[in-house]
């Protein structure tokens, strides 16, 4: 395990504090420009992550990477651009040839001792790049995963993967749900604070857009250091735009009504910096 590298010093400097880092995808490149508008207003750090399906949607993982690279080195403040779930190792591997910051190398889909093998190799591949990367025990929960929002991750199980693996990060399954679109799901808290004395390596929240300001809070101060969002930010840009099409039916012009929707995502990521970072 390297603890220098930019994921685990952003993440460390975070939990010292009894703060957490948000971690917003980018789906569009406006969704990086907004990430970045909103973390600059705030004057906090941001990680800008790249999932295998937004890599899918924009037909390879350079142009939307190397873009968000540069917005990333643009900003006034610190931003880490991060591969989010990706099974596809030669996606890993293009990842750091391209100079993202870190991976989440996903091998929850695999048998346990298969998932522990393939994810302690690829620590050591990234950790030569230097290179951090986060991974997790099975699926968290939610479209096709292991995980519904009752499973939960074992506290001995997980300090037991992070030493046969030497991950910088661990996401953990402790009541969240991927793809929620309301804000009403709930995290086991006292499991958090179990996970957080038995793991060495900073917590990761996935499934973070289904809990309320409330429970994110919760979350942070249980033990969560890394949270991450995005079913929520496209909620909020899908309806500024449609809010602005049906007060503008005459506008044609996509840069009018996206930026819209990237004027959203902005103030919904400052205020919620602000609110991990409180």
């Amino acid at each position: 395990m390297i603890t220098d590298l930019a994921l685990p010093g952003m993440l460390d400097r975070a939990r010292t504090a009894g703060h957490a880092v948000g971690a917003f995808n980018v789906v569009l490149l406006e969704h990086a420009e907004a990430i970045v508008l909103g973390a600059e207003q705030a004057g906090l750090p941001v990680i800008l992550q790249i999932s295998e399906n937004c890599v899918k949607y924009h037909g390879g993982l350079a142009p939307i990477t190397r873009a968000s690279i540069e917005i990333a080195r643009r900003s006034s403040v610190d931003v880490l651009v991060h591969l989010d779930h990706i099974e596809d190792e030669r996606l890993v591997m293009e990842g750091l040839d391209l100079g993202v910051d870190s991976v989440m190398f996903d091998g929850s889909h695999l048998e346990d001792a298969a998932n522990v093998a393939a994810t302690r190799a690829m620590a050591e591949r990234c950790h030569e790049r230097g290179i951090a990367i986060e991974a997790e025990l099975g699926e968290v929960g939610g479209k096709d995963g292991v995980h519904a929002p009752g499973v939960r991750t074992d506290p001995t199980d997980a300090a037991a993967f992070v030493a046969a693996t030497g991950v910088d990060a661990l996401a953990v399954a402790v009541g969240t749900s991927h793809a929620m679109q309301s804000r009403d799901g709930a995290v086991d808290r006292a499991l958090i604070e179990r996970l957080r004395d038995a793991v060495p390596v900073p917590l990761v929240l996935h499934g973070s857009s289904g809990l309320s300001d409330a429970e994110l809070r919760g979350a942070v101060a249980s033990g969560m250091t890394k949270v991450n969002i995005s079913t929520h930010l496209n909620g909020l840009f899908t309806r500024a735009v449609r809010d602005f099409l049906d007060a503008r039916p005459e506008v044609v012009d996509p840069r009018k009504y996206v930026s819209a929707g990237r004027d959203a995502i902005a103030a919904e990521v400052g205020r919620l910096l602000r609110l991990l970072g409180d």
